[in-house]
């Protein structure tokens, strides 16, 4: 069991970096979901879509 960790050790770090990486990354978009940012920029004038935000009306 020690000689496999000792062979494979860079790639347990290398896979535990990417896991925590990512992790991080989903609570983050989560974190601010739940906050009411806009996780996508919200500046629809560059979205190729375009429709994710639609413009308020002021009447």
């Amino acid at each position: 069991m020690i000689d496999w960790l000792k062979t494979n050790a860079i790639n347990i770090v290398v896979l535990s970096a990417v896991f925590f990486y990512g992790w991080f990354c989903i609570k983050s978009i989560r974190s601010d979901k739940k906050k009411g940012k806009l996780t996508c920029g919200g500046n629809c004038a560059y979205c190729s879509l375009a429709v994710c935000h639609k413009p308020k009306k002021t009447h």
